[in-house]
């Protein structure tokens, strides 16, 4: 059973674009460094409708996520959302 799901509505590339902005200048990363948006629709039971989830490609991966769509994201979430690794 898989309760996750892409979104069926496709993100606007330009916001996800601006995700990624936000994030290499939160956790001071070059832009060699591969960063992943992807917007995903639970439906397992008290999950939000949608999240968005940030893959930072370090080793080991970084992995974030926020519950709202890609849509939603503002600045503010990735300060409050991404903690740098140490």
């Amino acid at each position: 059973m898989n309760l996750f799901s892409s979104a069926s509505e496709k993100p606007d590339l330009d916001k996800i674009n601006q995700i990624k902005t936000w994030t290499y200048a939160h956790l001071q990363l070059t832009r060699e460094t591969p960063i992943s948006v992807s917007q995903l629709r639970c439906s397992e039971p008290g999950c939000p409708p949608l999240e968005t989830v940030i893959a930072v490609m370090t080793n080991p991966v970084q992995k974030f996520k926020i519950h709202k769509s890609v849509a939603a994201i503002e600045a503010i979430d990735i300060t409050q959302n991404l903690s740098p690794a140490d």
